[in-house]
């Protein structure tokens, strides 16, 4: 389902659910205990700001007795293959964000990657896949950041792992590039970078990486991924030990000016290797 038809089809489940709520006399906040979130919730699900996880809509298929219209609907609706089922929730959430905080061990984080260095990674991780599911992914991956460009985007900050710079991924030519992207988001001051060094050693999310998202209305959330799966967390006590670790893992990188000045050292390296390739 293209992203237009998506967002029309989010738009009528919204429409649905205003119709139906109404129908059964109740109000947005009344609907809202009922299905244990608040009625702003509701009302953000009406007018398709916020898409509902599976088991909130299946709580309101009880409430307002509609045969399960809400979770058919839902079920189709998130069903979209460009991500895994893992994390499909994850970039609902990240567009709703008002910060985002994010560690990455051994990749540039998928929001700051450029179409080359995301083609590479998805090749290597599907080796025997079409062409055609490589774009998909890859553009699916670029849409993904188009949240940085929006004059209202989250609060970004990121802290990679000095492995993140030195991992050739795809190739000399392909980290020059993605290495000036990424510094010249730093230089405009659309994303705050900075570097755990090799010599921090030990670290506070060894081999995960870790997102935390924010949000004007709603408590925040956690994102821990492996290789193979992922993770959303919103349990607060488990969030609260999330943002410790980053905490952790900040107070040990080096500081922005300096990350800065790596990322463009390491960009030129490449560069130049490539030159004499």
């Amino acid at each position: 389902m293209a992203n237009g038809s998506r967002q029309a089809a989010w738009e009528f489940f919204g429409t649905e659910l205003k119709r139906r709520r109404e129908d059964a006399g109740l109000t947005q906040s009344a609907l809202g205990t009922r299905v244990f979130v608040s009625g702003g919730y509701v009302g953000q699900f009406e007018q398709a700001i916020r898409k509902p996880q599976l088991d909130v809509a299946q709580r309101i298929d009880e409430v307002l007795q509609t045969g399960g219209f809400f979770e058919r609907m839902c079920r189709k609706l998130i069903d979209d293959k460009r991500y895994a089922d893992y994390f499909a929730a994850v970039v609902e959430l990240e567009a709703l964000a008002t910060r985002i905080c994010e560690f990455a061990p051994t990749l540039i984080p998928g929001l700051l990657q450029t179409a080359e260095y995301a083609r590479a990674v998805t090749i290597a991780a599907n080796p025997f896949v079409t062409d055609e599911y490589v774009e998909e992914k890859v553009t699916a991956r670029l849409e993904r950041s188009r949240i940085l460009k929006d004059a209202a985007r989250p609060e970004y900050w990121v802290v990679v792992h000095e492995n993140v710079l030195y991992i050739p991924v795809g190739g000399p030519a392909v980290m020059a590039a993605q290495l000036d992207h990424v510094a010249r988001l730093m230089r405009e001051r659309h994303v705050l970078v900075m570097v755990l060094p090799y010599e921090a050693g030990a670290h506070a999310a060894m081999g995960a990486m870790l997102t935390l998202m924010d949000f004007e209305d709603a408590p925040p959330t956690a994102y821990t991924e492996t290789s193979f799966s992922g993770t959303l967390l919103d349990e607060p006590a488990v969030v609260k030990r999330a943002q410790r670790a980053y905490d952790l893992i900040r107070g040990a990188a080096m500081s922005p000016e300096t990350s800065l000045a790596l990322v463009e050292s390491a960009a030129e390296d490449y560069r130049r290797c490539a030159s004499t390739t």
